[in-house]
């Protein structure tokens, strides 16, 4: 039996796909108030200055590619059980070709019920082609389509099987976050006390002893760890 991998990815992830993190130095928050666009009382506000950031982002995306690191993250699934938990919304590791992605904060690529967030009749899956949304358009229980992501303030209803598929892991690998970003950070601490744990950011993130960080970023970092695992 294939020994279990999970890696958690963070912004850092898919900043070499050309995507803009949230929180750096020019980042999206700097020209978009994070309460207007990504808060419940935003979307209460107006749903429609909401819908139409969520439209721009999905636009900005599409023909975004997968960096190496998305492909080496994937590879690692020739020899090993691999899920990717990421705090990404793009959708890059399934483009890469991960066949188990768990989104702790939701999908750029997906609408759903403002009503009923989480129930999959009202959820759709946008396209590529077809990735703006009207302001105004209902979904299928007859409330607003907002965009499937998990807003700050609300639940992040997927780290509890993140948690579950953390706890089995074999070997935790974390990629381009710097453990700030609260339930996702919190994940280290439902790993086993005797599994290798590895990092790899360009930047030096405070962990404890049982982590071996790659000061590299996701892809020199993930050849780096693929040449160590890949054996």
């Amino acid at each position: 039996m294939k020994k279990k991998i999970v890696v958690l990815t963070g912004a850092g992830m898919s900043v070499e796909s050309g995507l803009k993190t949230f929180r750096d130095a020019d980042g999206l928050w700097e020209n978009f108030p994070v309460q207007k666009v990504a808060t419940h009382e935003g979307w209460e506000a107006n749903p429609a200055y909401v819908t139409n950031f969520y439209n721009m982002l999905r636009k900005k995306c599409v023909g975004v590619k997968p960096n190496e690191g998305h492909r080496l993250v994937a590879k690692l699934e020739e020899k090993y059980d691999v899920t990717v938990v990421t705090q990404n919304v793009d959708n890059l590791h399934e483009m890469a070709g991960s066949s188990k992605v768990i989104h702790l904060h939701g999908e750029l690529m997906k609408v759903c019920s403002s009503w009923n967030v989480d129930d999959p009749r009202y959820q759709i899956q946008l396209t590529p082609e077809n990735c703006e949304v009207a302001p105004g358009t209902l979904a299928g229980d007859g409330s607003l389509l907002r965009p499937f992501i998990v807003f700050f303030g609300e639940g992040v209803p997927m780290i509890t099987p993140a948690a579950e598929e953390t706890s089995t892991a074999d070997i935790f690998i974390i990629i381009g976050t710097s453990l700030n970003v609260y339930p996702a950070a919190g994940l280290i601490q439902y790993t086993r006390p005797e599994i290798p744990i590895y990092l790899i950011d360009p930047n030096p993130v405070r962990t404890g002893e049982r982590v071996q960080q790659i000061q590299k970023g996701a892809s020199e970092g993930m050849k780096e760890l693929c040449d160590l695992l890949m054996k």
